[in-house]
């Protein structure tokens, strides 16, 4: 089953990973390789990618069958969506697994929600 493993992020988190020494940017960044390369050896990797700030986003929305453009940034969150993955893995309990192995999370700068991916094929979806 595919689920969507989301990247939480405090908004100075970036900031303070780049005030770090090189290797221990270096380090975290090869966490995050050796999480991929597992992923990808054990064919479970579907996606997966680091996210702009939600400054750079653009919404649209729709009114009267029109599609409408907003500039952000949006809501005042003290955590904006930093990245994600996608896993076809054998269980929540794997998935969640992941998401506790991503770097951020286990340093503590992050937080990961997991969330089922619908597959509209399914009777039930």
């Amino acid at each position: 089953m595919k689920y969507v493993i989301l990247i939480h992020q405090n908004r100075a988190a970036r900031r303070e990973f780049l005030s770090l020494p090189d290797e221990v940017r270096a380090e975290g960044m090869a966490g995050y390789l050796r999480l991929n390369d597992e992923l990808h050896e054990r064919g479970e990797w579907v996606a997966g990618e680091a996210l702009a700030e939600d400054s750079a986003s653009v919404v649209v929305s729709g009114s009267g069958g029109v599609p409408v453009r907003t500039d952000g940034p949006f809501a005042e969150a003290k955590e904006l969506l930093a990245g994600f993955y996608v896993v076809d893995v054998d269980s929540l309990d794997r998935a969640v697994e992941l998401a506790g192995r991503i770097p951020d999370v286990l340093a503590g700068a992050a937080s990961a929600e997991v969330r089922p991916v619908l597959d509209y094929g399914m009777p039930d979806a």
